[in-house]
């Protein structure tokens, strides 16, 4: 019997004004767990400037061989020089595609529903996640986080990635199949600042293979 590979993690930033002055902080976190990717958000600008701020941080996440997805804004990952996009809603995964594939990872969020999940895995999206909150902070029930992620993991091929809203979330996301686990804005905000969060989020996977 196979045993399937521990789940990396994926760090979700907060809406970034000013990139140089949360790169450290980022790059501290990256070292301090196996990070596979970050989801950079940026707050809205000039395109030239968006383009100039994630050059800046594709420099550090790329460095520590992380992959750098862009919140939306597909157009500009080749330009920028990221590693692709993360869509919310099959719509924005369809408009997406295009520009992205096939040498940019395409990855699918904001999927409400089974169907939603089987569109975008029909659409080759490079993964999909469950439980991240949406625009307004709602998200799931996590029984139903949890459900979707143990039917998507046994029955499909593509990566499927767990969205954690607090330490307490890891484990169970881990022990429902996920692939990754999506540690999001809450990690920035910790008394003790990211490194330490994803240094305990790592402690809890070992915990959880054991």
């Amino acid at each position: 019997m196979t045993t399937k590979p521990r789940p990396r993690l994926y760090l979700a930033t907060p809406p970034i004004a000013d990139p140089a002055a949360f790169v450290p902080q980022l790059e501290r976190a990256l070292r301090a767990g196996d990070v596979a990717a970050v989801l950079l958000r940026l707050e809205d600008v000039d395109e030239r400037s968006l383009i100039n701020r994630v050059k800046s941080v594709a420099t550090v996440v790329q460095g520590l061989d992380a992959a750098l997805l862009l919140d939306g804004r597909p157009a500009l990952v080749a330009r920028a020089g990221a590693d692709g996009a993360h869509l919310a809603g099959i719509e924005a995964l369809q408009t997406a595609l295009p520009m992205l594939k096939p040498d940019w990872i395409a990855g699918a969020g904001n999927l409400r529903s089974r169907h939603d999940a089987m569109l975008a895995g029909e659409a080759n999206a490079d993964y999909v996640m469950f439980g991240e909150p949406d625009r307004r902070g709602g998200r799931p029930q996590f029984e139903v986080i949890e459900e979707r992620l143990a039917w998507w993991a046994e029955l499909f091929q593509p990566p499927c990635v767990g969205y954690a809203a607090n330490a307490d979330e890891i484990r169970p996301i881990a022990q429902a199949g996920a692939d990754f686990i999506a540690l999001g804005d809450w990690i920035w905000t910790e008394p003790d600042g990211g490194e330490a969060a994803v240094t305990a989020a790592a402690q809890i996977l070992a915990a959880a293979a054991t």
